[in-house]
């Protein structure tokens, strides 16, 4: 198993840990994710996994995605201030 396999599969692990202590503990995520902060946690995914190929597609995914997660906080904060 390559290195960076392997510190991928820390990274699913400790995730499924930390998800399934919030489920056994009760505590719910107060508000989904809206559907452009999905779109942007698919890019940055899809750019971590893409990425050890050819890093411009890899690069250019990661940077796809951060550039919806910033469209997201700025919709969300006007719609905050005009409520």
């Amino acid at each position: 198993m390559d290195t960076l396999q392997f510190y991928i599969l820390i990274s699913i692990v400790a995730i499924a840990i930390v998800a399934a202590i919030l489920v056994l503990t009760g505590k719910v995520i107060p508000k989904p994710f809206s559907k452009l902060a999905t779109f942007a946690f698919i890019f940055v995914l899809a750019g971590i996994f893409f990425g050890s190929d050819d890093r411009s597609i890899g690069y250019g995914l990661i940077g796809i995605g951060v550039i919806l997660a910033v469209i997201d906080m700025f919709m969300k904060v006007k719609k905050t201030e005009n409520n």
